[in-house]
């Protein structure tokens, strides 16, 4: 995981004769046409799977994720988890299928997805046994492109809405999808629900207590939206009720020479109960990095601010809700989620030769809000704040390797421990957790 995002694979470097896109996570990015001439499909043995000529006008494209991910924790929740010392395999496949007969496309993406020794039981992110992940139809008017059926969502840099690509089953949703090109900008808007995953095989359905609406506009440089959200069963400070929920985000971002940055805001606003939603965030990010120098390293900052409840009982909720963010938000080890935190991770990532890369990251969390408490990235109160008046949560430290074996085949490993601060210790177990993370993904 830790490279397969960005990746681009051997055989679409300057010295072949091909150029193939990057490959994604929703797969369904990817363009393949160019391969229309049978002589660059010859150039590298993916060629003749990723373009299937079927007629005129008609083609077929085809391709295959297979990951095997171990993960080993120790003193998990910082030794508060039903199973503190755990150690698990994750195993999935991910075929899929993409048929384009002129304007018109069906995309179809099953999931075989299977846990073994998730203690003490595995969750629906573990384990969805076979089951359809996507599966659309799409027409192309031009300006204007219609989608509809399931489907994996990325928006921006998914501090909202987001693919769960990390954990073992992703998260997709059902509903529709307008992109409209408008000069410079596209605009993408949604009416979808999210997909619950069931424990059997081919029981996922689509939730009856959660929405999600909006418009998203990606513009150069800078990206606008509008994201509705309800959800039927919600509950925040032990209090439960329906959510309605309005998110209004803006988000900057671009490369300059050797620096690049993003930075992103995002106010909320809705009702929860009988109670009204006022909460917000803002995200940093400012790197550098150095080509000439040993290993090219690129160094960034990131820094993030997220509101959490300053006055639980006063008629108005501060708590910030994430949505359906991506599934490792701040690391390989993410105990704490993006609500009710300040957050400074400094990271360095370095090329150690022309398939393998590493990284160091360092992590400090604390509490925005002394009255509110700590949650994981669902969004789930994981330590109440009791009377505890501290704010520092605590400290972590990350170390990444990832070997690019061939244009196909990923191997990478990681080390994390998240030393506890004051605030846990305040409200429960603390002790150090760590977890190793060791990964083998074959895609094409």
């Amino acid at each position: 995981m830790l490279l397969l995002l960005t990746i681009t694979p051997a055989a679409a470097q300057n010295h072949e004769p091909w150029q193939a896109p990057t490959l994604s996570i929703t797969r369904y990015d990817e363009d393949w046409s160019d391969l229309q001439d049978a002589e660059k499909r010859a150039h590298h043995w993916t060629g003749p799977f990723k373009y299937i000529p079927l007629g005129d006008d008609a083609w077929l494209s085809t391709g295959i994720e297979l990951r095997a991910r171990n993960e080993n924790y120790r003193d998990n929740l910082w030794g508060g988890a039903d199973a503190p010392d755990d150690g698990y395999v994750w195993l999935r496949a991910l075929p899929y299928a993409d048929l384009h007969v002129g304007r018109a496309r069906a995309f179809v993406q099953p999931i075989v997805a299977y846990a073994a020794s998730v203690a003490p039981a595995a969750g629906p992110v573990d384990q969805t046994r076979v089951d359809l992940l996507q599966g659309f139809g799409e027409v192309d008017l031009g300006p204007v492109t219609l989608r509809a059926g399931r489907q994996m969502l990325s928006l921006g840099t998914e501090r909202l809405v987001g693919t769960r690509y990390g954990p073992n089953v992703p998260l997709a949703f059902d509903g529709a999808r307008a992109d409209v090109t408008l000069g410079k900008a596209q605009v993408s808007l949604l009416a979808v629900r999210p997909v619950q995953p069931g424990p059997h095989s081919f029981d996922d359905r689509t939730s009856d207590t959660k929405s999600l609406w909006g418009a998203y506009a990606v513009l150069p440089g800078i990206d606008l939206y509008y994201l509705g959200y309800r959800n039927d069963l919600a509950r925040f400070g032990g209090v439960s009720g329906g959510e309605t929920r309005h998110s209004f985000g803006v988000r900057a971002h671009g490369m300059r020479d050797d620096w690049h940055w993003n930075v992103e805001g995002v106010a909320q606003l809705g009702r929860f109960a009988d109670q009204r939603i006022r909460a917000w965030t803002l995200g940093t990010e400012i790197g550098r990095s150095f080509p000439d120098a040993p290993f090219a390293p690129d160094a960034t900052l990131r820094f993030n601010i997220v509101s959490g409840d300053g006055r639980p009982g006063d008629g108005t909720l501060g708590t910030f809700n994430a949505l359906f963010p991506k599934g490792k938000y701040f690391g390989e080890l993410s105990p704490v989620g993006p609500t009710n935190i300040v957050n400074l991770n400094p990271r360095v990532s370095a090329s150690l030769g022309k398939t393998v890369s590493a990284s160091l990251a360092a992590m400090a969390y604390w509490r925005y809000s002394r009255r509110d408490g700590v949650y994981d990235i669902p969004g789930n109160l994981i330590s109440a704040p009791g009377a505890s008046n501290a704010r520092f949560i605590g400290k972590e430290a990350e170390a990444t390797i990832a070997w690019q074996a061939t244009p196909e085949l990923e191997l990478s490993a990681s080390l994390s421990a998240f030393v506890p601060g004051r605030f846990i210790r305040d409200t429960g177990p603390a002790r150090t957790i760590t977890m190793l993370g060791l990964e083998a993904n074959f895609r094409f």
